[in-house]
């Protein structure tokens, strides 16, 4: 894949100690680093946690403009079907804002893409 300004890439990673969720959003656009952003939250399961994250880094990546493309990278991909999935679970506020922020980026332009891609943390 050739990088472009329209692609975006959201790198994810979360770790839970003591209770405390600590999750770090990276931004990329164009192989340069948008954004980062360092989040922490207490007493919620990794799985809150991971959607969290991926519904921090995809809210901050619609606001760029002349997205088309977004990659999110993350080592959770299994909690990624809780976005889409249309019954009731117990992530579904997390999935509901998602989706929101994701019909907003779609309908900007119907050619627009979301990919996910797993990336596990034990990877070196």
């Amino acid at each position: 894949m050739t990088l472009s300004a329209n692609i975006v890439i959201v790198v994810l990673d979360t770790s839970i100690r003591n209770n405390v969720a600590t999750f770090i959003t990276h931004i990329y656009s164009y192989s340069n680093p948008v954004k980062k952003t360092l989040h922490h939250a207490v007493n919620g399961t990794m799985t809150e946690a991971k959607l969290f994250a991926i519904r921090c880094g995809i809210n901050q990546t619609i606001q760029i403009t002349n997205v088309t493309h977004i990659i999110v990278i993350t080592d959770f991909i299994h909690s990624v079907h809780y976005i889409f999935d249309p019954f009731i679970h117990s992530y579904q506020q997390q999935s509901i804002a998602m989706l929101e922020n994701l019909r907003l980026f779609f309908n900007k332009h119907p050619s627009n893409i979301i990919k996910f891609w797993d990336y596990p943390s034990n990877t070196k």
